[in-house]
């Protein structure tokens, strides 16, 4: 019921164009309901030998076509209408999605595979909008039908009608009861079309990997078991929506059987009230038109159930706790650089602390390296500095004041991050340079790229900078991708830096190089380096070494290599002879 109350209020937004639905709903099924009429009247001026009026029926015959025709236009119209209403709503849910998941903390991206966040705004999102168009042609057209056919029938033969009317609920329970036992059948298959999607978005987003290591005859075997998983949830739950739509026909070709029998004794001797044959011919017309109704919902059950199994995982999202809203917190356009961490302690799960106890006090202009060991730490700081992740306890405070008082998007605009995972999106070099700073001129952007030695590359691509990258810009190195993330930060010109392995995929000689433009570029601003090469990391001002979360040893270069601790042995296992 959560699902469908949630998908009424997307459909509200268009109600004019449902209501004119609606109208030609009723308008078609009017006509059609009045074809049964005109057929019985066509009948009764034809029953007894030479006693056939042919005047009569070819007026009815006229009529007829004439109503089969404007039919025709009004279940265009409505299918049309239906159509709006139906892709909008899908259009306004994929970007309510988008949007949703931009509001969603990394603490809720992380903790979902991405395939399964991709599936829902694509496959699940398809499947609300396959699903609602069903539902609204079947229910609009049925509900009408239903009461007319009803009308008729009662103006026709009451007694009858009320056999009918007590009988055909039956269709009804039958289908209930079939949707309730493939509801769980449909969640699943849904929730393993995520699964799927995630497993083929990672493998193919590595195949480079996966060939290198000779994985593919495993891969397709793991992929296998996911179909497989996949073949026998979805055998279920079609053959559990299949077999509603036969048992309700069962049940109302019994109902029609019924009072085909009791008709035919009213005909012969009056039995529950006096009919003519076309009076009968009408009646069992409007029978098999009240019955039809339940027969095409039950048709449609498989996408109907898909639908809300799929409406349940988009809705989960959609009403998934998003970062607080901190228009009202304070703003300013630029900050000195002064960091400080006060007894900061963070972990990413309950059961295994990560951070404990952290303090430190960094002055502007300042430039902070930190090293360890994989998993020590050092990259939840950089986390936790730009509010990805909130502290447990203590806090962070920004020129004095505490983080979590700043605007989150004005704390982060004052941060230039280049991370070792370079992401650069499907657009020109200059869309990607200007990324961070839209209103950067391009003489400000080729500066910068000329800082970061990227200028001489990006002039040799066949457009300059305006060559448009591929997807994860795969025409471009490692190297070279690094080079335009590094350019890109620069272009940003931000009070603080953090560099998290920033040169990971460059070249020793471009190393040197970026190294002296970063040095130029961490004048008078405040810097993070989180570095495994520790040569990179010789003239910083302050050296933090953590293990498990802790810092360890702080202090320069020197005076760590004097102390002959943790960072001594650190070096020169980086420097030792093999």
């Amino acid at each position: 019921m959560r699902t469908v109350k949630n998908l009424l209020r997307y459909t509200r937004r268009y109600r004019l164009i449902l209501i004119l639905s609606l109208l030609c709903a009723a308008v078609s099924v009017g006509f059609s309901l009045y074809i049964p009429v005109l057929v019985g009247e066509a009948i009764d001026y034809m029953v007894g030998k030479g006693a056939v009026d042919f005047g009569e029926i070819g007026r009815v015959a006229v009529i007829i076509l004439a109503l089969i025709a404007l039919i025709a236009v009004f279940q265009w119209l409505m299918n049309y209408c239906v159509n709006v209403v139906c892709a909008r709503t899908v259009r306004d849910l994929r970007d309510d999605v988008f949007k949703k998941l931009n509001t969603l903390s990394l603490k809720d991206i992380d903790s979902n595979a991405h395939g399964d966040i991709i599936s829902r705004i694509t496959n699940d999102v398809e499947a609300i909008g396959d699903g609602l168009s069903q539902v609204i042609t079947k229910l609009f057209s049925g509900m009408i039908t239903i009461v007319g056919t009803l009308l008729f029938m009662l103006a026709i033969n009451a007694y009858i009608a009320l056999i009918v009317v007590v009988l055909t609920p039956m269709s009804v329970l039958v289908a209930a009861i079939i949707g309730k036992m493939c509801a769980r059948s449909f969640r699943g298959q849904q929730q393993l079309q995520g699964e799927i999607s995630s497993y083929v978005e990672e493998i193919v987003g590595n195949q480079k990997v996966v060939k290198a290591f000779a994985y593919e005859e495993r891969s397709a075997k793991e992929f296998e078991v996911y179909n497989k998983k996949l073949f026998k949830v979805g055998l279920k739950a079609q053959f559990a929506g299949a077999l509603a739509n036969p048992s309700t026909r069962f049940v109302n070709n019994m109902v029609y059987a019924v009072t085909g029998i009791i008709g035919a004794l009213s005909v012969l001797t009056a039995f529950m009230g006096q009919l003519t044959i076309g009076g009968l011919a009408c009646f069992l017309t409007y029978a098999n038109q009240y019955t039809k109704p339940f027969n095409e919902v039950t048709g449609v059950l498989t996408q109907i159930q898909t639908a809300l199994a799929a409406g349940d995982r988009v809705f989960d999202t959609l009403h998934a706790e998003s970062e607080p809203d901190e228009s009202g917190k304070r703003r300013y356009d630029k900050a000195e650089g002064g960091l400080e961490f006060r007894d900061v302690c963070f972990s990413y799960t309950p059961d295994k602390e990560l951070i404990k106890n952290f303090s430190l006090k960094v002055k502007s202009g300042e430039q902070v390296a930190i090293v360890g060991p994989t998993g020590c730490g050092k990259t939840t700081l950089i986390n936790l500095i730009m509010r990805f992740y909130e502290v447990d306890s203590g806090e962070i405070l920004l020129d004095g004041i505490p983080a979590k008082d700043i605007n989150r998007d004005v704390l982060r605009q004052n941060f230039g991050m280049v991370l070792q995972d370079s992401w650069l999106f499907s657009g020109t070099i200059m869309d990607n340079l200007r990324y961070g700073n839209p209103a950067a001129s391009d003489e400000e952007i080729i500066a910068a790229a000329k800082m970061s030695y990227a200028h001489s590359f990006i002039r040799k691509m066949p457009d300059g900078y305006n060559t448009k990258l591929s997807e994860n810009a795969d025409n471009l190195s490692a190297g070279q991708k690094q080079l335009l993330c590094i350019a890109r930060a620069m272009v940003l010109d931000p009070p603080v830096l953090i560099l998290d392995e920033a040169t990971s995929s460059i070249d020793t000689l471009t190393e040197i190089r970026v190294q002296k433009a970063f040095k130029k570029l961490m004048k008078g601003r405040t810097s993070f380096i989180v570095a495994h090469r520790l040569s990179t990391i010789k003239e910083s001002d302050i050296i933090l070494v953590m293990n498990d979360g802790n810092i360890v040893e702080q202090g320069t270069h020197k005076e760590l290599l004097s102390r002959k601790g943790y960072y001594y042995n650190l070096y020169n296992s980086q420097f030792a002879d093999s």
